[in-house]
């Protein structure tokens, strides 16, 4: 399967980039940040499965779906560590 989402990965050649002082005094301690998403099991799995092919989150790291209020929709939800520039 192709991914349509090529762009937003990372360029393996950058990797060795060094970072510039300046930003690395502004970056603070790692924050949480809480991923929802909401809607039909197949978009809500679909939506998963890129999210791993793409690197960004292992599919273990999501819940497990669980039933909204609304018929037919379910969520699954993923908290990261992220560090934030000041």
């Amino acid at each position: 399967m192709k991914l349509k989402y090529r762009n937003f990965l990372a360029d393996a050649s950058n990797q060795n980039l060094a970072i510039p002082q300046s930003i690395i005094s502004q970056v603070s301690e790692p924050e949480k940040i809480k991923h929802t998403l909401t809607g039909s099991s197949k978009a809500v799995i679909g939506t998963i499965q890129v999210l791993h092919q793409l690197g960004y989150a292992n599919i273990r790291d999501w819940t497990p779906l669980l039933p909204t209020s609304n018929p037919g929709e379910v969520m699954s939800i993923l908290v990261r560590s992220i560090t934030v520039q000041q």
